[in-house]
């Protein structure tokens, strides 16, 4: 058991699968709902503090090295031209755009995504980690029900 909750824990961690995959995973595999959850929030949490400390400067390292410079770049331009137009429509509902951009589990977005982009915005350290926090709850209560349903519906036609 302890092997399917670590199992859950890492890949909440993965970028792109995140918390999106992981609470799923483990609901399928039989871990109670709630332990789920918890684990796959710690677990989709933890890389975001180095996300938003490193991830912009290894970008910005990167941005004029000859294999990896042109990519670097396009990272770079294109997060800051998304985040001033996500900046102009937002305005003062920065954060709960992020929290929503976060939260709303579909391709493309996560904690990974939204802290890149909280980073790029210049966005504080707090207000970032918030938003993202919220985003992932958000995220993880969708999943859940989304999760348990599918279960659910899975067993009755199997049954």
């Amino acid at each position: 058991m302890l092997n399917k909750y670590l199992y859950v824990f890492v890949i909440s961690m993965v970028p792109l699968i995140e918390l999106r995959g992981a609470i799923p995973i483990g609901v399928a595999s039989g871990l109670p709902l709630w332990s789920t959850y918890i684990v796959a929030i710690i677990g989709n949490m933890l890389p975001v503090p180095f996300i938003f400390f490193f991830a912009r400067k290894v970008l910005e390292w990167g941005a004029d090295k000859p294999v990896i410079g042109k990519f670097f770049s396009w990272c770079l331009n294109k997060g800051h031209k998304g985040g001033e137009k996500l900046k102009a429509k937002a305005g003062r509902g920065l954060f709960w755009a992020l929290l929503l951009f976060v939260g709303i589990p579909v391709p493309g977005t996560g904690a990974w995504t939204g802290t890149l982009a909280a980073s790029l915005l210049d966005m504080d350290f707090k207000t970032s980690v918030l938003a993202c926090m919220g985003g992932v709850l958000l995220a993880g209560c969708i999943m859940g029900t989304l999760s348990v349903m599918g279960v659910s519906a899975f067993g009755a036609i199997v049954a």
